[in-house]
């Protein structure tokens, strides 16, 4: 069976392996790298910025 790739609104990259959260898609990677990724690091507010494109993309 033939996977589809689709974008990731976190780090850009097509890519076919992820979750789709209301027709956004993250990638299986950058899914991985936010879990682990403690509010601490200075890459937490980067993954909160492109998170909210779930819900900006919702409201319009």
């Amino acid at each position: 069976m033939m996977q589809v790739a689709h974008q990731c609104i976190v780090c850009g990259e097509a890519r076919s392996a992820g979750i789709a959260i209301c027709d956004q898609f993250i990638c299986q990677a950058c899914e991985q790298e936010m879990v682990k990724t403690d509010v601490d690091d200075a890459k937490y507010p980067f993954f909160i910025r492109q998170m909210k494109q779930i819900w900006f993309k919702m409201d319009a």
